[in-house]
């Protein structure tokens, strides 16, 4: 039977709220381990600095913790409708495991992080924990009024209700009803809860405008950063290709002019010698235009020329595109090369045979998904290719989350406002 009931964004089924609760399970089981795991290993490397070996090891470590919190943001989003965007400080590309130790333990969003261990450890188990405990417990209270409470020879407990004989039990099934009426009203709210409690402790504690302000210093650097090397690329692709085989064409053309009369078959050999220049000179202008905007993301928009970038990759992928609309032309192209990337980086390092691309619009948010089987391990660090997408979508306030456990699947979300 289906039912129905409300919450603060609508109607919500029975399904929903079994969804609800299979997810705060999953949740739970996940996330005991995990942070009793990365809160350990960070308190030791921490410790170990002074000694040395956490210098090398503390880095590492606290990429983990950032992986593992930034999973938890991407379930935040896509489970709760919360969205917790990360406010880590971008690290130089050259720099050595001194420098990136400190660098990251001054960091506040760091601090944040390892705050948020214990919390998640402990309330955030418990809150991700209650709505399948909620939906579960019942059970055991309608198993009792079925006989189960002979197996209790002594008698037992069940809530605060003491189970001895057959009428007790149907009390017990009683208040098993009465639980389940409220897992009805309470389950969807109650992992609505864990996320809330995430973002209170790994959210951003600044003032709203000062980090406002710190992001839009730092995007408007890498955005002046990426216009200046990606003018630097096509002056030199320009330099090295197309001109230079046009100065060829030219050349050729100046002999043949002088070897018409005297020997023609010579100037017929540079003819064609010319018309193939001209034909390559034309295909690296065309393999230009299409790296600074494809022709087909302009004409047809972002899922077609995802799907036509799908089409040239030497591996098997699926693209899923529900896009009701087009976004403005900057916000389709960002995303579009923010995507090429992360697919070029998992045929290129994942080892990957399959990848699946999501694209999608939800809540003024477009959202991509690369999702591939590839062996893990993808994090985002200096040096990565993924710290260049986090930088390319930081532009347009943009985020970048990724889960990548070691032997995969690696999963990459992004997401950037669009109206």
């Amino acid at each position: 039977m289906t039912m129905d009931t409300k919450n603060g964004s609508g109607r919500t089924t029975g399904r929903g709220i079994g969804l609800a609760a299979v997810r705060g399970l999953a949740l739970a089981l996940v996330s005991l381990p995990g942070a009793v795991l990365c809160f350990c290993l960070s308190l030791v490397s921490i410790a170990l600095i002074p000694i040395g070996v956490g210098i090398v090891t503390t880095p590492y470590v606290l990429t983990g913790v950032r992986a593992f919190a930034d999973a938890r943001r991407v379930l935040a989003a896509e489970w709760g409708g919360v969205r917790i965007p990360p406010a880590y400080r971008p690290l130089p590309k050259d720099a050595n495991p001194w420098a990136r130790t400190f660098g990251m333990l001054r960091d506040p969003a760091t601090w944040r992080d390892l705050r948020w261990l214990p919390v998640d450890m402990t309330a955030g188990f418990v809150t991700a924990l209650l709505p399948a405990v909620l939906l579960l417990y019942p059970l055991e209270g309608f198993a009792l009024a079925l006989g189960l409470w002979r197996v209790f020879p002594d008698g037992y407990w069940y809530g605060f209700v003491p189970v001895t004989g057959q009428a007790s039990a149907f009390g017990a099934a009683a208040l098993g009803l009465v639980l389940l009426f409220l897992a009805h009203f309470l389950t969807p709210r109650l992992l609505g809860v864990h996320f809330r409690l995430t973002r209170a402790v790994l959210g951003s504690n600044q003032g709203e405008l000062a980090e406002r302000v710190r992001v839009l210093t730092e995007t408007r650097r890498d955005a002046v950063d990426t216009s200046a090397a990606e003018l630097r690329r096509i002056e030199r692709d320009l330099h090295d290709g197309a001109q230079a085989r046009l100065v060829a064409v030219g050349m050729d053309l100046g002999t043949i002019e002088a070897l018409l009369d005297k020997d023609p078959a010579r100037a017929k050999e540079l003819i064609a010698q010319a018309r193939k220049s001209s034909v390559e000179a034309l295909t690296e202008l065309r393999e230009l235009v299409r790296g600074i905007h494809p022709p087909v993301l302009a004409e047809r928009g972002l899922g077609d020329a995802v799907r036509a970038l799908a089409l040239r990759l030497p591996v098997a992928t699926e693209v899923s595109v529900d896009l009701p609309g087009r976004a403005e032309a900057p916000v389709e192209s960002a995303a579009y090369f923010a995507v090429s990337e992360v697919i070029t980086n998992a045929v290129k390092h994942a080892g990957a045979d399959r990848i699946w691309v999501d694209l999608h619009r939800a809540d003024g948010m477009l959202r991509a998904t690369v999702t591939d089987n590839g062996k893990g391990g993808a994090v985002i660090g200096a040096g990565s290719g993924l710290a260049g997408v986090e930088r390319r979508l930081g532009t347009f306030d943009g985020v970048l989350a990724v889960s990548s456990p070691a032997g995969g699947p690696t999963m990459v979300t992004m997401e950037i406002p669009c109206a």
